[in-house]
């Protein structure tokens, strides 16, 4: 049966350890050479690059995110031991690990180390299709005859070039589909490397939840659990034609994810659907003041990540969390797409405005959805607006200045409120 050795790439038969570096990292499986759809995924991103920059860490429960009223953007392995989870708010996270070390995010930082990993994944593929900054998609199709070795063994490599180069680690899932391979990543991490063969496939998922299938959330698994499925065992039970009846297309897309098949490619040009920013505030507010500074800087990060994404959108959105935790949505088209932290402020100024809530609220967040090629922004001048063309200029001079000199080179005075 092929084996690899994850520590010195050292290929043999089966056994227990390497006999070349006699490490117990083995890999073994009868489709390990065939299979070539992988999930690689960063363990505890933004914690780890955390750790990396500051030792002192290396030990300590880590959790990264912002205030006591936000939420756990990630947190180490140590920190998830004591139940913390991404996503979670910080007042439950720091009950639950009261020893923790809060970080607040460096997204610059994680975004360069993300560069760096990506430019590791192209030596291997071109067909890499990113999930967000710290997993992706790759479609190794194709490439033994390039590399002169498998996809498993390239994929070891990777994973060894991130520790080594990088100082960060990562856990890959191998397969015969997207499907499958996104759920291997997750089997063994941190550090992992799982392999789920076509042979096994139903076998393997026959007896797993089913929110084990990506996209069915809390809500789908109440839907499924009042039609009695609960397991994979239980949706290979229904027809195919009554599971489109009772869930629509949803439907048709679990009777084949039940069977492991998923036709979709690793496409490197997905789209991006919406780019948005949000925040929570340590205590709630409905100083309008405090709301204006912050409906500005959340402009500016949008339209940063547009610009760097070479982006452009539609529609602007503002969401308000109230402190009773009910939520506030407006949105806006705009007669042309755009990228400007001008003109995104301005919209979302007047969305917040419209919406007549005085609050106290507890987050307030920006998007910008419908998005299209950059190229495409801000043609037009606004007749209703003669200074809107001057002050896009103005934007792109301090963009101009901030790459040159830094982001806080210049600050206008409604982001220090």
């Amino acid at each position: 049966m092929p084996s690899l050795c994850r520590d010195c790439l050292n290929p043999f038969d089966a056994g227990s350890r390497c006999p070349a570096c006699r490490s117990p990292r083995i890999l073994t499986h009868p489709e390990l050479d065939s299979l070539s759809i992988a999930h690689m995924d960063c363990d505890a991103f933004y914690a780890s690059v955390e750790k990396r920059d500051n030792p002192e860490l290396r030990d300590k429960p880590v959790i990264v995110g912002g205030g006591t009223r936000g939420v756990v953007s990630t947190c180490c392995y140590i920190a998830r031991i004591s139940g913390v989870r991404s996503a979670m708010p910080m007042f439950q996270a720091l009950k639950l690990c009261p020893e923790a070390v809060v970080v607040r995010p460096r997204m610059q930082v994680y975004v360069e180390v993300s560069r760096q990993v990506r430019a590791m994944m192209e030596v291997l593929t071109p067909a890499i299709q990113p999930l967000s900054l710290d997993e992706a998609f790759l479609d190794l199709s194709g490439t033994a005859r390039l590399h002169g070795a498998p996809p498993a063994v390239m994929l070891v490599r990777l994973l060894k070039r991130m520790e080594d180069e990088l100082g960060i680690t990562g856990s890959v899932g191998l397969s015969h589909n997207k499907f499958l391979a996104k759920i291997a990543s997750d089997l063994d991490k941190p550090r992992g490397f799982s392999v789920i063969g076509r042979a096994e496939t139903v076998q393997f998922l026959q007896n797993k939840p089913v929110r084990i299938i990506w996209g069915v959330g809390e809500a789908g698994q109440t839907a499924l659990a009042q039609a009695g499925i609960r397991t994979i065992a239980d949706l290979l039970r229904w027809d195919r034609r009554d599971l489109q009846a009772r869930f629509g297309s949803l439907g048709d897309r679990l009777w084949s994810l039940a069977r492991g098949e998923d036709n979709r490619p690793v496409n490197r040009d997905e789209k991006m659907k919406s780019i948005s920013s949000e925040t929570t505030f340590d205590e709630d507010t409905g100083d309008p003041d405090i709301l204006d500074g912050h409906l500005w800087r959340l402009s500016e990060k949008v339209s940063d990540r547009a610009k760097a994404k070479d982006l452009a959108g539609r529609t602007v959105t503002i969401k308000l969390k109230r402190a009773n935790f009910t939520l506030v949505t407006r949105r806006h088209s705009l007669g042309e797409p755009t990228q400007s932290a001008d003109r995104l402020y301005h919209e979302a100024r007047a969305l917040f405005d419209t919406a007549r809530e005085p609050g106290p609220f507890r987050l307030i967040g920006v998007g910008l959805s419908d998005l299209c090629p950059a190229d495409e922004a801000d043609r037009m001048t606004d007749l209703l607006d003669p200074g809107a063309a001057r002050r896009r200029k103005a934007e792109a001079a301090t963009d101009a200045i901030r790459a040159r000199f830094g982001r806080d080179a210049i600050i206008k005075g409604r982001a220090l409120r």
